[in-house]
């Protein structure tokens, strides 16, 4: 399905600027939907020749849909669009004419013309129509709440006619707002409570306020609510600064360990100031898991904070031990682990530093390289390249991956490049320069990874799947173990040594008979 803004593109010579008032609207309009118990969809004129594209749709969740089918992307013409014509031609508000059948369904049309105010504060021309679609197959008498959702409603309908809907949007403002059903309270142009919803009553009797909103000055009692009595910088102001325009319309209030999310809009129909609409939620719970969230994620960063340090006090002492021990391979053995523990430490130090149980694991697999190249028992300079990113990877994948690369890149980096006492003649002055590189993409869910090297290869008679050192063995078991994957060593078709990693990124997609990975 093609977006507002193609659709309007393709069809239309709307310019940039109405196109983005459109999407203004769209973005804010299930509000009007849930006021009117109605379908919005939100017309284009195509071409000036009497037909006009549907380029937005949205249906109300306070009542039952007009529409079973969707119908953005419909160009419709003739009788079918005159509701729509007049609004557009005339810049008013069209409510005449009797129901009309979608099907079964007995509908009601309306048509709002949409107008984008110019530079100066005057209403420009109508670039677009908001057809209103009642269904009335579930008609009754309304109630009082049902009488003054509909009267808000069609203040904000006559508000779109004058380019005042929605209100501009203040910097940094989030567009996450309390809905319709969450509750509601219609205020006059004193600011004082003419009609409060159930819901919007609940709410306030959360924070402790146990009477009857209705004819209540709203400002004052969110200053009595918030504790704050002094005038120029209480909550109450904050109100009305939003209800002025003056300040971002969302604003949370705390009392007696409640929270309440509000939203305040300006009601100017025809550009005459009558009151404002607040929409308010109950947002306790939401508060409340959010701090435990944060807590959670703090106790977790100290967590693995402790962990590094606790590896580094482990690799200080396994480096210390090496230094005491006489015999030269029990002191490589520990240098080793030295090197294994301090790469695990690398992860846990990057986690110690995230929000998420997730790390960017590029800047670790380059300081394990760099780590490599410094420590490898080698005479020969050897460059360390990466060609791709790994991006953001779980920790449980990363801690096993970073001890699978940190072995493979130093037994690339010493046993690939011989010293120079061992080799049969002097290297040619053209000779490639010593080079090991880590190449990586993923592909569906899969995580493919290579290190190659440009040196002296495989020996003839080494085994793939049993031969090498210990830190061969490690690396099979963390791949086929831990990591779920598979590895493959191979010589590569120009010289040198190339080992293959598959490892998928979600969980559980190995298959444990053949060892192979494959989609989840």
């Amino acid at each position: 399905m093609s977006t507002l803004r193609e659709l309007a593109e393709e069809h239309t010579t709307l310019r940039p600027a109405d196109i983005d008032h459109l999407h203004r609207i769209a973005g804010d309009w299930q509000l009007l939907s849930d006021l009117s118990f109605a379908d919005l969809l939100l017309w284009v004129p195509v071409d000036g020749d009497g037909t006009f594209l549907c380029v937005a749709q949205v249906r109300p969740t306070t009542a039952p849909t007009a529409y079973l089918d969707d119908q953005v992307g419909r160009i419709v013409g003739g009788p079918e669009v005159a509701h729509l014509e007049v609004a557009h031609r005339q810049g008013r508000i069209w409510r005449e004419g009797d129901p009309v059948w979608y099907g079964d369904v007995p509908a009601r049309h309306e048509a709002i013309p949409v107008r984008l105010r110019t530079g100066d504060g005057e209403s420009g021309e109508v670039v677009a129509v908001v057809g209103r679609d009642t269904n009335l197959s579930t008609a009754r008498t309304p109630s009082q709440l049902e009488l003054n959702y509909l009267t808000t409603a069609d203040d904000l309908a006559q508000m779109i006619a004058d380019g005042t809907f929605p209100p501009p949007r203040h910097p940094g403002e989030t567009t996450s707002a309390p809905r319709v059903g969450d509750g509601l309270v219609r205020l006059d142009a004193n600011g004082k409570v003419t009609y409060a919803s159930p819901n919007a009553q609940s709410a306030y009797r959360r924070l402790g306020f146990a009477s009857h909103l209705v004819g209540e000055d709203l400002a004052k009692l969110h200053r009595r609510l918030a504790g704050d009595p002094l005038e120029g910088t209480d909550a109450g102001n904050a109100v009305l600064a939003a209800l002025r325009g003056e300040a971002p319309p969302r604003r949370e209030i705390d009392a007696r360990g409640a929270t309440m999310l509000t939203r305040a809009l300006p009601l100017m129909p025809a550009g005459v100031p009558i009151g404002a609409l607040v929409l308010v939620r109950d947002i306790t719970e939401v508060r409340r898991r959010d701090r435990a969230l944060i807590t959670k994620d703090a106790t977790i960063r100290e967590i693995h904070h402790r962990v590094k340090n606790n590896l580094q006090t482990v690799a200080a002492l396994l480096r210390l031990q090496a230094r005491r021990v006489a015999m030269p391979e029990a002191r490589v053995a520990l240098e080793e682990s030295v090197r294994r523990v301090a790469s695990i430490a690398l992860v846990h130090e990057t986690l110690s530093m995230s929000s998420d149980e997730a790390v960017e694991f590029d800047g670790i697999v380059d300081r394990v390289a760099s780590a490599a190249t410094e420590v490898a028992a080698t005479e020969v300079t050897v460059g360390m390249r990466r060609k791709g990113s790994f991006g953001v990877l779980p920790a449980e994948i990363a801690t096993s991956l970073v001890m699978v690369l940190n072995e493979l890149l130093l037994n690339a980096v010493e046993h690939g490049f011989p010293p120079a006492d061992e080799e049969a003649a002097p290297a040619p002055a053209d000779a490639p320069r010593p080079e090991v590189v880590v190449s990586v993409h993923r592909h569906r869910k899969q995580l493919h990874v290579s290190v190659t090297d440009n040196g002296r290869g495989l020996p003839e008679q080494f085994d793939a799947e049993r031969g090498g050192n210990l830190g061969l063995q490690i690396v099979r078991a963390l791949v086929t173990g831990e990591l779920r994957g598979t590895i493959e060593l191979r010589n590569g078709p120009t010289g040198g040594t190339e080992a293959v990693l598959v490892v998928p990124l979600a969980r559980g997609t190995t298959d444990r008979l053949t060892g192979r990975a494959g989609p989840p």
